[in-house]
């Protein structure tokens, strides 16, 4: 069996700052996912770097303070692949998948367009290439789970207001489409949902900083991992993490009863062409 963790935490060093290594090193994880690292490679300390018990993993945004995802693995993989081969998707530090034998594990973080109309034709331009790429991994007969912050609650049971959010990013019927086609017409799992189909307000990862939105659960579910069909069949128990505040996010775990095999004990970092 093998935990896998996911959060976003608005800040890798803010995260720290709120106890996020000492709770990760009392979870047995075998992979923490991480988004929005907000640091460059030079903002990173050794505690952050040497967690230990993992092999530590990161893919920074070119731009300062901005986006970047990585992962903590207790197992060394064969291969790490940075950034998907998109230059404008790349400079942003959007996607780091660790390869095994049969099993790639994903960090991803899908643009948020609720800044204005220009980061959301950036969301939508990242969607058009994703598919193609979920598509791919898909088709590749491996198993493959995706982590990450997709900046989309897919249907009305994943948000508090949804009546209130029809026409902002995250909750637009295009966005929605397009989760629905992800797992309807390619295939993938929601693994949550597959544990949980039915669940609401517990399954909130995400809350507003502005108003009580936390403090009254206004929230979204918008982090999810999402597997290919065999491996998602063998998630046990998921868990949203609220007893802590590392972030506007919180940590999504699930338990996977899966036998890891094929890390290496030399890696080799590649970059897509």
């Amino acid at each position: 069996m093998f935990r896998v963790i996911s959060v976003n935490l608005n800040g890798i060093r803010s995260a720290v700052n709120k106890g996020f290594l000492p709770w990760v090193a009392t979870q047995r994880a075998d992979f923490v996912c991480m988004q929005e690292l907000k640091a460059q490679a030079g903002d990173m300390t050794a505690d952050m770097v040497n967690l230990k018990g993992y092999h530590s993993y990161f893919h920074y945004a070119e731009k300062k303070g901005y986006s970047g995802v990585g992962v903590y693995a207790r197992h060394e993989p064969a291969r790490v692949i940075e950034g998907v081969g998109v230059p404008e998707i790349d400079a942003e530090g959007r996607y780091l998948e660790l390869v095994y034998d049969e099993l790639s594990v994903i960090s991803v973080y899908v643009p948020s367009g609720s800044s204005g109309e220009l980061r959301q034709a950036a969301k939508f331009s990242f969607m058009d290439y994703f598919f193609g790429h979920l598509a791919q991994l898909f088709e590749s007969g491996r198993q493959v789970l995706l982590c990450g912050d997709w900046n989309i609650a897919h249907k009305e049971i994943d948000l508090k207001n949804w009546k209130g959010n029809l026409k902002n990013s995250g909750f637009l019927p295009e966005e929605r489409a397009w989760m629905t086609k992800v797992l309807d017409e390619l295939g993938w799992v929601d693994v949550y949902r597959r544990l949980y189909p039915d669940t609401t307000g517990d399954a909130y990862t995400w809350w507003s900083n502005r108003g009580q939105a936390r403090a009254n659960n206004v929230g979204w579910r918008i982090d999810y991992q999402i597997a290919t069909p065999a491996l998602a069949a063998t998630a046990k128990k998921s868990a949203i993490y609220k007893g802590e505040r590392f972030s506007d996010h919180a940590p999504l775990t699930v338990d996977y009863d899966y036998r890891l095999n094929g890390a290496a004990k030399n890696n080799t970092r590649v970059s897509p062409a």
